[in-house]
């Protein structure tokens, strides 16, 4: 497949949707995009590579961090019981019953896709703790 094929141009009607869906947070850390230094990307959550779609009910919203660190991956190692499995996926699922915030500002997984998704993802690099912890000071809510 050459390159201009697998770089996909998404209307701005659709990026629009995906946007306000998502409520300008990332759908997988919950960080706001009005935080950001950097836009938000819209991501594949099955990566074309897997056959994902371009369909929006394949996109979510995704900041640069998670969507670096999460790359093509649909899966990932449970912390507890070591068994791969599925990555949390937006669309299918409600984020408030696979992850949790601690007063403290860390994300943790609460099911075994929350649990591979945030470790898989990084959520809790010290520099994004710290950032979470002034939002929520601030009266942030994910």
């Amino acid at each position: 497949m050459d390159r201009a094929r697998r770089l996909v141009k998404l209307s701005s009607d659709t990026r629009d949707l995906v946007e306000r869906r998502a409520q300008g947070s990332c759908e997988y850390c919950r960080f706001p995009q009005s935080a950001s230094i950097l836009p938000h990307h819209v991501d594949h959550i099955i990566g074309r590579q897997h056959r994902g779609s371009d369909d929006v009910d394949n996109l979510c919203l995704c900041c640069i961090r998670c969507n670096l660190k999460k790359g093509p991956n649909i899966a990932s190692i449970d912390s507890e019981t070591s068994k791969i499995v599925a990555l949390y996926h937006p669309r299918r699922q409600s984020w408030r019953e696979h992850f949790a915030v601690g007063a403290d500002g860390s994300i943790r997984g609460v099911t075994a896709e929350g649990r591979a998704t945030v470790q898989l993802l990084d959520m809790n690099e010290e520099g994004r703790i710290r950032l979470r912890t002034l939002l929520l000071r601030r009266g942030w809510r994910p």
